[in-house]
């Protein structure tokens, strides 16, 4: 079987104020057409299909339009669940009848134990949750970690299992690599903890959601698919895709969709910026973050440059200094799982982890490790 993997559409963001859904369109067309070119045999969206919980009228009308299409239209499975930024009542609205065509979305934890089964292929397919609804389903009040939380599901997921058939879970959550040895591991992200990965190694493919970049996961089978588009200036290095699986042939391939705008950073002195074989490279079109060398403050230099770049998105002085901040993210496969986290926190929150948030990480990850070695 063949399938497409994709995620983190967050349809209805806005870049800076500046409105994507042309974007997003252009980008959900070329998607399309990906899964036509390479005839998969079904989609799956691993949550985050909205940015906001009360989407407007437009994002809905999109993503309505986008499904239709792909599913109605195309005649494409889809398997689906519900992101963090996603509103699971809102988004299974329907759902009742979805599966009369082959569209599988699932919001609650309580069918994420359900395998859904299709051309040799059981999938599984885990929402977004809460600490507090897993106790609720799984009536255990002493869960304290999602990765308590996952390692419970995932033992009813294998219950399930048959023999025959390869098993793909479908998940939205932090993944971090082996928890016993990565002792920088933070364990938190914006109130949604890790997962370790090594509870995962059951399955043959695991697509999820939640990290921005596609070169999130260390791991061969365990994938994030990326975001649709680049949402923040932290990823203008980040190639945007998605991957096709074969689970038949056991490869992975990830196909890239390239952006109608792109997102950008330029640098160097005002007079170079300016000039004609600088700023006609970009498109007018394209978003940019300047990250500006002058050293000698330059009057209305913001609305000057806008003159060259239409779309500045962030203009930065670095006073001839290299500014790693926002210059992408070159070799995530580098990065420990703390930097990784750091940057993912960063263009989620805003900010930088604090302190007490970091101590609050230390300690629950102290309480993963404690949790294993009572197992």
């Amino acid at each position: 079987m063949k399938f497409l993997h994709t995620a983190d559409w967050h349809v209805g963001r806005k870049l800076h104020g500046y409105d994507l859904s042309t974007e997003q369109a252009d980008a959900l067309r070329k998607l399309e057409k990906i899964a036509i070119d390479e005839k998969v045999d079904a989609i799956v969206i691993a949550g985050d299909i909205y940015d906001r919980g009360m989407p407007s009228e437009d994002s809905v009308r999109m993503v309505n339009g986008a499904l239709k299409k792909l599913n109605l239209e195309d005649g494409f499975p889809l398997l689906a669940i519900s992101g963090n930024h996603d509103s699971a009542e809102r988004l299974s609205t329907g759902s009742e009848w979805f599966e009369a065509t082959s569209f599988y979305l699932h919001t609650k934890l309580e069918r994420a134990a359900e395998p859904i089964e299709m051309s040799g292929v059981q999938f599984f397919l885990m929402p977004y949750f809460e600490i507090s609804a897993a106790k609720s389903f799984l009536g255990d009040e002493t869960l304290k970690t999602a990765d308590q939380c996952v390692r419970r599901i995932v033992s009813l997921m294998k219950e399930r299992f048959k023999d025959g058939f390869k098993h793909v879970l479908v998940g939205h959550f932090f993944a971090v690599g082996s928890l016993k040895s990565d002792s920088e591991t933070p364990s938190e992200v914006g109130g949604l903890e890790a997962v370790g990965i090594d509870e995962l190694e059951c399955f043959d493919y695991v697509a999820l959601g939640h990290l921005h970049q596609h070169r999130a996961s260390k791991s061969e089978k365990v994938k994030y698919s990326g975001s649709l588009l680049k949402y923040s200036v932290s990823e203008t290095s980040d190639q945007k895709g998605v991957y096709v699986v074969d689970t038949d042939s056991e490869t992975i391939a990830y196909k890239p969709l390239e952006p109608l705008n792109d997102v950008r950073v330029v640098r160097g002195l005002f007079e170079n910026l300016i000039k004609p074989e600088n700023y006609r490279q970009i498109p007018d079109d394209d978003y940019v973050a300047v990250e500006l060398e002058d050293r000698v403050p330059i009057i209305d230099v913001m609305n000057r440059l806008k003159k060259y770049y239409p779309r500045i998105i962030e203009l930065k002085r670095v006073n001839g200094r290299v500014n790693h901040e926002n210059n992408g993210v070159e070799n995530l496969e580098k990065l420990s799982e703390m930097e990784l986290f750091k940057t993912f926190y960063k263009d989620t929150v805003g900010e930088d982890p604090d302190e007490e948030q970091c101590k609050m990480m230390e300690q629950a990850l102290q309480d993963v490790r404690n949790g294993r070695e009572n197992q």
